[in-house]
């Protein structure tokens, strides 16, 4: 069997250990083709482009047509 806590741990006690882990916002750059915030070290996600070159091709929504 595992070992197990002797005595129960306190709202305080759980409270600090987590304000410890608590999320971070991301750094966004700007990415200098489009201007839009991206993720350093990826691809851009609205343009497609990375280090200044077209990495990935974004595809065209096709938009139906109502008569």
């Amino acid at each position: 069997m595992t070992p197990l806590p002797k005595r129960r741990a306190s709202k305080r006690r759980q409270g600090k250990r987590d304000a410890s882990i608590r999320m971070k916002l991301p750094g966004l750059l700007i990415c200098p083709n489009c201007g839009k915030p991206r993720i350093p070290h990826r691809v851009c996600k609205y343009c497609g482009f990375y280090n200044g070159r077209a990495v990935a091709v974004k595809k065209e929504k096709k938009v139906k047509k109502t008569a």
